[in-house]
């Protein structure tokens, strides 16, 4: 008995060594990997100021996310904050904040591949979501951002629990400069209408949190209790069954519920519910065609 009892302890003391190093190298890992040297093909993309690009900015800035990581006036805020050792916030990207010495090439660089002017990956940055946006579109969005009055605020912050940043340094979570296929060329512009090659478009924005499959699952560098991102392909177990029309997808994009009154999590329905008839209808289009992919399937 004794000899078994001493076995136990000695089998335990060892996992926690080992738990205890896997931290530690973790820990370093991640710290290496959070300053590490990106290298991005960057084209710049010109300056635009006319009313109609100002206008397209705004729209994309209200509909795209922006607004729930940065705020409506660009200032920042905190979108994640749980009281449990997460806190993640937006940085300021008025003229009074981070992007006040941003060149044309650093838009792109930031927007497109998650990589901030001095090469290192902009961590909370969905830069996947905006990869294939035209040069039309960061054109327009980028006017907008930088026709915003300056702000006070600072850069971004990023607070996780241990675990999180050891997942991180071992490339369990990659960060969006390891998910991004730099190599793509932007779209190439389609004309705004119901038609599933525009929603293809529009479905870009989904891929940060469904995947590039848009299969769901657990969703990169979420906040544990987080519930994972639902599988929006056709078929069985899609969470697309619950809408049996546009009418019905278009109004859970509106109120953040679904069709039986049910209210859904996580989603950023701040930006979400500004998406235009036409993109919200081209969105509901093209998820129909998709091919049909086991949840989590990413």
């Amino acid at each position: 008995m004794k000899r078994w009892i001493k076995w136990t302890i000695g089998s335990l003391g060892l996992a926690v060594l080992l738990v205890a190093g896997a931290a530690v190298v973790g820990t370093q890992l991640a710290e290496r990997k959070r300053i590490r040297q990106v290298s991005v093909p960057v084209q710049p993309v010109a300056y635009a100021s006319d009313a109609q690009a100002l206008e397209r900015g705004k729209y994309l800035f209200q509909s795209r996310g922006c607004v729930d990581c940065h705020g409506a006036n660009g200032g920042g805020r905190d979108f994640v904050n749980d009281g449990k050792g997460t806190r993640i916030a937006g940085p300021n990207i008025t003229s009074g904040g981070v992007v006040a010495g941003y060149k044309p090439e650093d838009w792109v660089r930031t927007i497109r591949h998650g990589v901030k002017p001095d090469g290192r990956p902009a961590l909370i940055m969905p830069s996947e979501d905006y990869n294939r946006f035209t040069n039309e579109d960061l054109a327009a969005l980028v006017a907008h951002v930088r026709s915003l009055p300056p702000q006070k605020g600072g850069a971004a912050v990023v607070e996780l629990p241990l675990p999180a940043w050891v997942l991180y340094g071992f490339d369990a979570i990659p960060d969006a400069a390891q998910r991004i296929d730099h190599s793509l060329p932007p779209s190439t512009p389609v004309a705004a209408a119901v038609t599933v090659q525009h929603g293809a478009y529009v479905a870009n924005m989904c891929i940060g949190c469904h995947g590039e499959k848009l299969s769901g699952g657990k969703i990169p560098g979420g906040p544990p209790d987080w519930p994972a991102a639902a599988n929006i392909t056709p078929g069985e177990g899609s969470a697309m069954g619950r809408y049996k029309d546009a009418a019905q997808f278009m109004a859970m994009m509106r109120s953040g519920k679904r069709p039986d009154g049910t209210a859904i999590q996580v989603m950023p329905f701040g930006s979400l519910s500004a998406m235009n008839d036409v993109d919200t209808q081209a969105l509901y289009a093209y998820l129909q065609t998709v091919p049909a992919r086991p949840a989590g399937q990413r």
